[in-house]
């Protein structure tokens, strides 16, 4: 926008000075032109009466118009020329010339008849005739001739001198032109980053209103916008809140009738999976308590490189992917087959650490195992493997030997496409992109679902 608006300024100031400018050159060359016509007239004039006055034996007691005479007239005509002045000449009625040599044309003849005049050659300059009459022998004519130099001199240096004010006018132009449209590109190059800003999470970013009214009045509504999603999330956050702390309320109950089973082995582990159910009631309500941060997880705030002063490190959280797969799939077994259904699993040997909590993955392991038995006919298998990757991440993959997603769905937040909240694969996506993965959705080998979420590798760094 700034280079547009110099662009505008120059084009425009560039055509102002022309329709200015190019007129005050031309009347001063046309004055300059007149100013030395003036001077050769009135040299002429002066010239005319000297000549006269010899040629009619006035000076030097000749005779008029005898060799005398012609000598004073002759003298008084080359006194008249010199360097830089006008060439001067005067054609006497015999057609002798005195002076430089000069062609008797049309205009000395008119001028003979008693006429004075100025004409232009076409050879260029001017020329200006003054008769001489009252001399032996007929009219004489004085002829004062103008070169184009002559005519217009001193032009140039005043042509350079307007062109001279004009260049600067346009750079004075382009100035004030840049300071403004500095100022401009400035107030909207601090309302982009504060929209940056908000766009990354920053609720805090405000736009100070600067600029021209509209920038000003964009601003304005920029944070009364950042106030109104402030609010909206903030109570959204609180709902969700409320909502998981009334939980509590039938968990307390639940543990309570898990305390009063008479097999120890099973109140065992139905207050096993209460503490759990506790445990993620806790995390959802610290989860809504805490303050929205800029970015996911493991990302600094825009315009920070490193953490705050004062800021204590956390550590990258890390969790054994195999484990809790292997985990969560032995908690499943039990219904799985109930429903009929061969559930298989397959893990590398040995740890497989991924950048996540363990709660996390608990939660996204969970959420694909309950899609399969909660959308698949009674008996349809189930698959699970977790498997490294050459990249140094891993991967977990559920499979089903059910109809599969519908064709053309892309299951998305709240659109599963099978009657259901459309939540749990956000669980899985959103866990898998935290530690730097991703998930995809599409069809196993045997025409079921096939859901592979992707995990990076546990970094040994900190994280701000």
């Amino acid at each position: 926008m700034r280079r547009s608006l110099l662009l505008l300024t120059a084009a425009t100031t560039a055509l102002v000075l022309a329709a200015l400018l190019v007129p005050l050159s031309l009347l001063t060359r046309s004055h300059a032109a007149d100013r030395a016509t003036a001077d050769a007239t009135s040299r002429a004039h002066s010239l005319a009466t000297g000549v006269g006055q010899a040629l009619a034996g006035a000076r030097g007691g000749g005779s008029g118009g005898g060799p005398d005479a012609r000598r004073a007239a002759a003298g008084i005509v080359d006194s008249a020329n010199g360097p830089g002045l006008p060439r001067t000449s005067v054609v006497l009625a015999d057609g002798t010339v005195l002076g430089p040599a000069a062609p008797i044309t049309d205009a000395v003849r008119l001028a003979r008849y008693g006429r004075a005049f100025t004409y232009e050659p076409p050879a260029g300059g001017r020329t200006v005739l003054v008769p001489v009459q009252g001399v032996a022998g007929g009219t004489a004519v004085v002829l004062v001739a103008l070169s184009e130099g002559q005519l217009y001199a001193g032009t140039l240096a005043s042509s350079l001198e307007i062109a001279g004010i004009g260049v600067a006018l346009v750079l004075l132009g382009l100035l004030v032109a840049d300071r403004l449209g500095a100022r401009l590109v400035g107030s909207a190059r601090r309302l982009s980053q504060v929209a940056d800003r908000l766009a990354a999470g920053d609720l805090a970013a405000r736009a100070a209103p600067s600029g021209p009214p509209e920038l000003r009045a964009v601003a304005r509504e920029v944070n009364r916008l950042a106030d109104r999603i402030d609010g909206f999330l903030t109570a959204e956050r609180e709902n969700a809140a409320d909502l998981a702390h009334r939980l509590r309320t039938p968990v307390a109950a639940l543990r309570l009738d898990a305390e009063g089973l008479r097999d120890p082995a099973e109140a065992e582990r139905i207050a096993a999976d209460v503490a759990a159910l506790e445990r993620s009631v806790d995390a959802v309500i610290r989860t809504a308590r805490e303050p929205l941060r800029a970015a996911r997880r493991g990302t600094a705030e825009p315009g920070r490189a490193g953490p705050a002063p004062g800021a204590r490190p956390q550590h990258s959280p890390r969790a054994d992917l195999a484990a809790v797969a292997r985990e969560r799939a032995d908690f499943w077994h039990p219904l799985a087959e109930d429903q009929g259904r061969e559930l298989g699993f397959e893990a590398p040997a040995g740890p497989v650490a991924v950048r996540a909590d363990a709660a996390g993955l608990a939660a996204a392991v969970d959420a694909l195992i309950g899609n399969v038995l909660d959308h698949t006919p009674d008996g349809a298998g189930l698959r699970i493997t977790v498997a490294r990757e050459v990249t140094g991440g891993c991967r977990l993959t559920v499979e089903d030997d059910g109809p599969g997603f519908p064709a053309g769905h892309v299951p998305e937040r709240g659109r599963s496409g099978g009657g259901s909240t459309g939540l749990g694969l956000d669980i899985v996506r959103r866990a898998a992109e935290e530690s730097g993965g991703s998930l995809e959705c599409g069809s196993a080998a045997g025409g079921g679902a096939r859901v592979t979420a992707r995990f990076g590798p546990a970094g040994t760094g900190r994280r701000t």
